[in-house]
């Protein structure tokens, strides 16, 4: 059977691609319409620009449409890695911030270097992997660090696991953590939290109601991990 070719019995391609993929191919500009205004967001991003190096090497974990994260990077002239599992925030993000680097390729499946980037951000990135899955990657986003070098993320800090819930209208299913599980599990991944911003934002869409946000503005120390 050639590859590409259906039985009966075959799942639908859509059934095949990841949940997230799925997901943000289906909300593309309109995620970034709801989000890239978040105060807390532009926050952290300029916290992070402060503290690089000239010219620095960023990576983007669940880089979207491109904007605000690497585009504020690039701006701030450093080169930058996004990377993003749906095909249609990739396109967008290459259209939109052509200076910068993008793959489409689940973070879970990317090779990374030790001690390759001056600066990480992780913002809402990890919701849909299992809890496991999140810590893991974690420390493997801390050794990608250069010690010294400093990473943002943000979650949406609830004890929740594989809840099912409706997002900007689609079904989506999402793993996170209580607020101090969460910087517990950042800690053991090896980084220290410098500043955390716990804040309700309420993204711009029509179904969209308040929502907890925690961002983490954090540190490999030089030591390593």
């Amino acid at each position: 059977m050639r590859v590409g070719e259906r039985r009966d019995t075959d799942v639908t391609h859509e059934d095949q691609r990841p949940p997230a993929a799925v997901l943000f191919d289906a909300l593309g500009p309109d995620y970034e319409k709801a989000f890239a205004h978040a105060p807390a967001h532009l926050s952290a991003l300029e916290w992070l620009i402060e503290r690089l190096p000239s010219a620095a090497r960023t990576l983007d974990v669940g880089s979207g449409t491109g904007r605000p994260t690497a585009a504020a990077l690039v701006g701030a002239g450093h080169s930058v890695l996004g990377v993003d599992i749906s095909p249609v925030m990739v396109e967008l993000a290459v259209r939109q911030v052509p200076e910068a680097e993008f793959h489409c390729v689940d973070i879970r499946e990317l090779p990374l270097e030790a001690d390759s980037f001056d600066g990480v951000c992780v913002f809402f990135s990890l919701l849909q992997m299992a809890r496991a899955e999140q810590s893991a990657l974690m420390r493997r986003l801390t050794l990608a660090l250069r010690p010294g070098g400093h990473l943002v993320l943000a979650t949406v800090p609830v004890d929740a696991e594989d809840v099912e819930f409706v997002f900007m209208g689609q079904p989506v299913r999402a793993t996170s953590f209580a607020e101090e599980d969460f910087v517990g599990m950042v800690e053991a991944a090896g980084l220290t939290v410098l500043d955390r911003n716990s804040s309700l934002f309420t993204p711009d869409h029509p179904t969209a109601e308040p929502e907890p946000h925690l961002f983490l503005h954090c540190r490999r120390d030089e030591t390593g991990s």
